[in-house]
């Protein structure tokens, strides 16, 4: 320790001392940040001035748009969870993290509306698909956000390029016609390209506040884990609505040749793999 070298040099000085030393010139504690990106795409760049301009037309058209993403599953019972809490005593968890101990999953689906500071959580039950996330925007449109933007005729979409949104499938694009059938609105995708995904604004402005507001704290039951992220909030206004959905969804799901052949999602000029229409 630097304490005990500088004593052996003949100049002994105290923890406490080194540690305000060390402070004020900015050398501290810090963890590793995984700042660099997996790799770059040729269309970076013009795929993120393409969501620029639609999310100007969207609030410019008074149409709504959101960032929506799948945060990380985790389990629930009485597993540890990372994350410190002021307490006169400590949480107790299985001193193991087995996975056949848990009384199941918790996969939050989260839906973020930038025009107005609010973020919504559907807390999924079983496995994260695209049926799910269509389900969940589903239940969030008949409930908050159709009544919010009443006037809508169009909205927009953001989300990476991975996942139960994948660009890359037909199955999410067959889901997300359903989804545009049945609340009766057009629907517009626009993914970020990949090794992006951090830049959607859900996981700069939502996602990091959910997981502070439950840092620490035990998943033993869904009721204590709905009561945490409703938490979730800031003083420049975020507030955090949550649900959960008890359906199962079964993992596996692939477009049928008929589904392929009858989807109508009508794709962009630019970057087509990116950008699409649902229409109803």
């Amino acid at each position: 320790m630097l304490s005990e070298r500088l004593a052996d040099l003949g100049t002994p000085v105290g923890r406490d001392a080194i540690s305000t030393w060390l402070d004020d010139a900015g050398i501290r504690r810090r963890q590793i940040r995984k700042d660099l990106a997996g790799g770059q795409h040729p269309d970076r760049d013009a795929q993120f001035l393409r969501i620029a301009e639609l999310i100007d037309q969207y609030e410019s058209a008074g149409n709504p748009w959101f960032s929506m993403d799948t945060k990380a599953k985790e389990h629930l019972g009485k597993l540890y969870r990372k994350g410190r809490v002021r307490g006169n005593h400590s949480f107790q968890a299985f001193d193991h993290d087995f996975p056949s101990w848990a009384d199941g999953v918790v996969i939050p689906h989260g839906i973020f509306d930038p025009q107005v500071n609010r973020g919504h959580i559907n807390i999924g039950l079983s496995h994260d698909t695209s049926e799910f996330a269509c389900d969940s925007f589903h239940w969030y449109w008949n409930r908050i956000g159709g009544q919010r933007y009443r006037n809508a005729t169009s909205i927009l979409l953001t989300c990476d390029g991975g996942g139960s949104n994948s660009a890359n499938t037909y199955i999410f694009k067959h889901d997300l016609e359903r989804l545009s059938q049945s609340i009766g609105k057009e629907i517009r995708v626009a993914h970020y390209p990949p090794y992006c995904s951090k830049y959607n604004r859900i996981e700069r402005r939502f996602f990091p506040h959910v997981g502070r507001a439950c840092a620490g704290m035990l998943f033993d039951t869904i009721e204590s884990v709905v009561a945490l992220m409703r938490r979730a909030s800031t003083s420049s206004g975020l507030r955090t609505t949550v649900n959960v959905m008890r359906r199962y969804y079964e993992k596996g799901r692939n477009a049928s040749e008929e589904m392929k052949q009858n989807l109508k999602i009508v794709y962009d000029h630019l970057f087509p793999k990116w950008n699409y229409v649902a229409l109803p």
